[in-house]
């Protein structure tokens, strides 16, 4: 029997583990799930000799001898490279932006600045973090399904390069002077597990607001008091 091929997925959200336990490896290969740091080194990854390392979510500095070793890819929100940076969805929603497209880029040295394999297009219109991530995750797959089935040689970037700032907790506050659509999309753009939730301070309470629904001009939401 032929040996099958290691393909690597580095990740730690829920929605990407999810999806990797639904995703079928394309015949010839076996996938390897990495959800710790101290997992994801050279030394590590010598010993499966990986074909491909995706990284649809990861919070910390891929080590250089990791990406240059071997072939890491990963997945941002944005249409590349319009966007590179910290927070992009929350950048793009924050803008008005709703339609954007998933870059499959290969790690380099700078933040978001390696070749680009492909692009998909993603609608962000509507949707909590959570449900946003999620479809992500689903895009996400799939380009990996055709990374692997195709192979193709990523291109370097090209056109002007913006960069997002990463995003702090006060960012999370409501603003006081706003429309209905705005207060909308402030609230689903931070319902995520373990992103800090839209909030206003009220004397000594913090309320925090998730779940929101925009009808006719007018936002609900779910309140917690804390």
């Amino acid at each position: 029997m032929k040996k099958q091929i290691p393909i690597v997925i580095a990740t730690i959200r829920p929605w990407n583990i999810a999806e990797y336990k639904r995703w079928k490896v394309p015949r010839g290969y076996k996938k390897v799930l990495i959800t710790k740091k101290e997992d994801l080194t050279a030394e590590k990854l010598k010993r499966l000799n990986p074909r491909y390392v995706f990284i649809p979510h990861w919070s910390w500095i891929i080590p250089r001898d990791v990406y240059e070793q071997f072939e890491c890819v990963v997945f941002h929100m944005t249409d590349l490279p319009f966007g590179r940076g910290g927070s992009p969805l929350q950048n793009l929603i924050s803008r008005g932006v709703y339609k954007t497209k998933v870059t499959a880029l290969r790690v380099a040295k700078g933040v978001d600045t390696g070749p680009i394999y492909l692009k998909r297009p993603l609608d962000i219109s509507k949707g909590s973090a959570e449900q946003l991530y999620t479809k992500l995750a689903e895009v996400s797959f799939s380009m990996m399904t055709h990374i692997v089935v195709r192979q193709p040689a990523p291109h370097p970037q090209k056109g002007r390069a913006t960069v997002f700032p990463r995003r702090t907790l006060e960012m999370s506050r409501l603003p006081e002077k706003a429309t209905a659509r705005q207060l909308y999309d402030h609230i689903r753009m931070l319902d995520a597990p373990e992103y800090p939730r839209a909030f206003i301070e009220i004397g000594v309470m913090r309320i925090e607001f998730s779940n929101a629904c925009l009808k006719r001009g007018r936002v609900t939401a779910d309140a917690d008091i804390v």
